[in-house]
């Protein structure tokens, strides 16, 4: 069976345009966490948000005209990957290489990427001509081609960045578009492991990208009780809900002989994947954390390593209250007195939903790379719910040279990752 071994990596947040530099954030104890600027938010109950990009988001792209065919979250989704292929060095390696070695490099090439189901914004452009039509379905017709772009679906399209980061790197090999709501992000590197044990391809970039910061989805999100007013606190006894993000993550995934042949850099390896789910409902969670013990014992399985070789486990840590006291029952069911140090990153810039777990995967491999677990700086007080859970405010030394990176979605679904350095 062949191993899964990463090449390169990219990631962007509100806490950085780089793995380094969103670890170092973290590692500051630093919430990048603030008032929402892309749009007046003062009247919604909840407005605190980690807005990623900067003011101009076209500087991120490698083909600017782009922003017209694409949204926000297809700027970040890009961006990560041609960071994470960057990194790999494999276009260089390719371009030394004669035309049909070339083609053939490209044809067993993937491209798999956990993408957001799409928020209430790409809706947005017919708020116009609403107006204009004043309930008229007749002139609504009419005044559709004024009003609307006629790129309107084109960029509402949620495999925007599998294709553009197809064309721009030409990857002909197979792919997939992920939307499964928080778990995304970490199905897209589930796949990208099996797809290259099953020999479907040589080398794939995984991504996983959101951008969920937008007025009707944080007003819906607030009054299920999801949404934090004024800051996001895993594990605490304060915690009162999550704070969204936006961004996204890649990996640039190869089999070790594919990686070999080129001499490619060595960054860390995928081990095993686990996914289950306990079929309660949309937003309902066991409160026994069976479905995300299941995954955790499927993952540690698949990756052939047992409890005591996970050196850190990145929670999936979203701060809403039921998440984290099941969370924390389930990571007591497996490890047990065996549990290694445990953290959490969204509390530094934000719950990505689709993106969160390829860029917690990415930053826990940077901070394997430097042996390090970062502490959940927003934690004061431990909540008896989630009692025994190994969590601190400090940064401590990991145990091992392997992490778990969980991560939890809409439908009671949980996933696990283990990778290692």
């Amino acid at each position: 069976m062949a191993r899964a071994i990463i090449t390169g990596t990219g990631a962007i947040s509100s806490a950085g345009q780089t793995p380094t530099e969103i670890l170092d954030t973290i590692l500051a104890g630093k919430s990048v966490l603030a008032p929402i600027a892309t749009f007046d938010a003062s009247a919604l109950p909840a407005s605190l948000a980690g807005e990623a990009g900067g003011s101009d988001l076209r500087k991120l792209l490698p083909d600017r005209k782009l922003m017209k065919f694409i949204r926000r979250t297809d700027v970040f989704g890009i961006h990560a990957a041609a960071s994470a292929i960057e990194a790999s060095d494999v276009h260089a390696w390719r371009e030394s290489l004669d035309a049909e070695d070339a083609v053939r490099v490209s044809d067993r090439f993937g491209c798999i990427v956990g993408s957001g189901g799409g928020t209430f914004d790409s809706q947005y452009d017919y708020f116009p001509l609403m107006t204009v039509a004043r309930d008229d379905l007749h002139a609504f017709g009419e005044e559709l081609s004024a009003n609307v772009s006629p790129m309107w679906l084109l960029r509402s399209l949620p495999n925007n960045v599998l294709c553009h980061v197809g064309i721009t790197h030409n990857l002909k090999g197979t792919n997939a578009c992920i939307t499964h709501h928080s778990i995304s992000g970490t199905l897209a590197l589930c796949e990208t492991l099996e797809a290259l044990r099953a020999d479907e391809a040589d080398r794939i970039v995984a991504v996983g990208h959101d951008a969920p910061i937008e007025p009707q989805n944080l007003l819906y999100y607030y009054r299920a009780g999801l949404v934090s007013p004024d800051g996001l606190r895993p594990f605490d006894a304060s915690r009162n809900g999550t704070i969204f993000g936006e961004g996204a993550a890649a990996m640039v995934v190869e089999t070790e002989a594919a990686a070999a042949a080129r001499g490619a850099p060595r960054r860390g390896e995928i081990l095993g994947s686990g996914s289950a789910s306990e079929a309660l409902g949309i937003l309902a969670i066991g409160a026994d954390g069976d479905g995300l013990a299941r995954a955790i014992t499927l993952a540690l399985d698949d990756a052939g390593v047992a409890a005591q070789d996970i050196g850190m486990i990145v929670g999936h840590a979203n701060g809403t209250s039921s998440s984290d006291a099941s969370e924390a029952r389930a990571i007591a069911r497996v490890f047990g007195a065996a549990m290694p140090p445990v953290t959490g990153f969204k509390w530094a810039f934000g719950h990505l939903l689709a993106a969160s777990g390829a860029l917690e995967a990415v930053i826990a491999l940077e901070a394997l790379h430097r042996g390090v677990v970062p502490g959940i700086a927003t934690l004061a007080s431990l909540d008896p719910d989630c009692a025994g859970l190994r969590v601190s405010r400090d940064t401590r030394a990991t145990r091992s040279d392997t992490a778990l990176v969980l991560s939890r979605g809409f439908g009671s679904t949980n996933t696990a990752l283990v990778i290692r350095v």
